[in-house]
């Protein structure tokens, strides 16, 4: 429930650092900064200013440190109330210390993501907005930040509106033919309102089916490094990276856990995890690394198989072609610089269907067809979205628009089946509130409970 209190928190990361951001928000923001902070001379503060003073604690006078500050009374802030901060120095104990004196002046420690839903209910931002700060914040490359803008700029909020007025647009003629089934009134047929229907369940599906896309920009595509021990799998992370991330040995069963980095395929960002080889009779701790591995495996969006080619293949390999069954991915045949025992075509003898490039980690031969291929892999995963650019990424949007899909098919269906226009319109008005939920327009405690604690506390 919102709760018109003044709450404070830190609005810059934890640490140390040249400047810390100090945030108020609430009816007495204004009056709890001037009660700890004066300014350098006696001048009346004008919104969305910075002015240079002292913070000092009320009970002793004591100087706490220079800083500056700046009020921006509501409805016209970030969170639609009075919003007041301070820029302090970033000292660790600094900012507690300042958070204290706040607190001490009767403000509430904000709790996570408090300030924007603030924001959300005060109608500064819809739900997707709103989530798309949250994106912002943990954007992990290009594609991912610039889908939150977009979605922060009302994109995504624009669209899944339009879709709904759609359906409200056959919802009025319904009603009308309810209300005034006696008069002479000209009302589109049945068919041509199934036809709306139709065109709209479409375009519906087709933001839903965008999901796979959009999570790829935001968080991107795991992909699992597999093979059997001393294949090169750690020697592959470590080229991809351009580090020496993973320990490398000749030691087989070297990797016991999973250890996972970040790099991107063309635009998109992709998580790649080192695992444990794939072999049996390993002791018991490297037992648990290859259970992780297989979980993992089934778990990633692509796999990177990588085969040791200078070795003849073993019953090894054929299990990790096994996990590789119908799964998109790429499959390395490692070690380029030795002779090779095998290639390509005997992999596609055992029921290997993945793209196949050559490499060596030792020397880096095959290191940007590696990468293309990657991005190949990724681009297949996102899918063609023919220059739409507007695309779902969360769980939540997911959900509703298949909601509103199942919707729209049972309007459709009793349409044709000439079932009373009432009945039509209950499954109709179904959809739009399912559309509505995206942006926030139709709501409950508990989804924004769900969505704020992604939330850092300060934004």
């Amino acid at each position: 429930m919102y709760v018109q209190d003044t709450i404070v928190a830190p609005a810059t990361a934890p640490g140390v650092g040249a400047v810390a951001i100090i945030r108020l928000s609430g009816p007495r923001a204004t009056a709890i900064l001037r009660s700890i902070w004066r300014p350098q001379s006696a001048v009346a503060l004008r919104p969305r200013r910075l002015y240079l003073g002292d913070i000092r604690d009320p009970a002793s006078g004591a100087a706490v440190d220079r800083a500056m500050a700046v009020i921006m009374p509501g409805p016209h802030s970030l969170t639609g109330e009075d919003v007041a901060e301070l820029h302090c120095h970033g000292g660790a104990f600094l900012v507690r210390r300042v958070l204290g004196l706040a607190m001490s002046q009767g403000a509430r420690m904000a709790e996570r993501g408090e300030f924007s839903r603030r924001a959300f209910l005060n109608g500064r931002l819809d739900l997707t907005a709103a989530e798309a700060v949250a994106d912002l914040v943990a954007a992990r490359g290009e594609t991912a930040l610039a889908q939150a803008l977009a979605h922060l700029n009302g994109a995504l909020a624009q669209r899944v509106s339009g879709l709904r007025e759609r359906l409200i647009a056959v919802a009025a003629h319904l009603e009308v033919e309810i209300d005034f089934s006696e008069e002479d009134i000209a009302l589109p047929p049945r068919g041509e309102l199934a036809r709306r229907l139709a065109q709209v369940r479409q375009d519906v599906a087709a933001l839903h089916d965008s999901f796979a896309r959009g999570r790829l920009m935001r968080t991107g595509a795991r992909a699992a490094i597999i093979g059997k021990p001393n294949a090169g799998k750690s020697s592959v992370l470590n080229l991809l990276l351009g580090v020496e991330r993973a320990i490398v040995t000749p030691i087989p069963g070297t990797t016991r856990d999973v250890i996972e980095d970040t790099i991107h395929a063309g635009p998109y960002p992709l998580v790649i995890q080192d695992t444990a080889g794939v072999r049996a009779g390993a002791d018991e701790v490297e037992r648990i690394g290859i259970q992780r591995t297989l979980a993992h495996a089934a778990d990633a969006d692509l796999l990177i198989a990588v085969f040791d080619a200078a070795r003849p293949i073993e019953s090894e390999d054929l299990r990790v072609i096994e996990l590789c069954r119908e799964r998109p991915g790429v499959a390395l045949l490692n070690k380029s610089d030795l002779p090779a025992a095998f290639g390509p075509g005997d992999l596609g003898t055992h029921g290997l269907s993945m793209p196949v490039v050559k490499i060596s980690a030792l020397r880096g031969d095959g290191v940007q067809a590696l990468r293309q291929a990657l991005t190949e892999a990724a681009e297949a995963i996102a899918g063609d979205h023919r220059g739409d650019t507007v695309a779902i990424s969360r769980e939540r949007h997911r959900q509703a628009l298949a909601h509103a899909m199942a919707a729209l098919d049972a309007a459709h269906d009793s349409i044709m089946r000439s079932m009373p226009p009432e009945i039509v319109a209950v499954d109709i008005g179904i959809a739009a509130d399912a559309l509505a939920s995206i942006s926030g327009q139709v709501t409950t405690e508990d989804v924004l409970d769900a969505i704020f604690r992604e939330f850092c506390i300060g934004k």
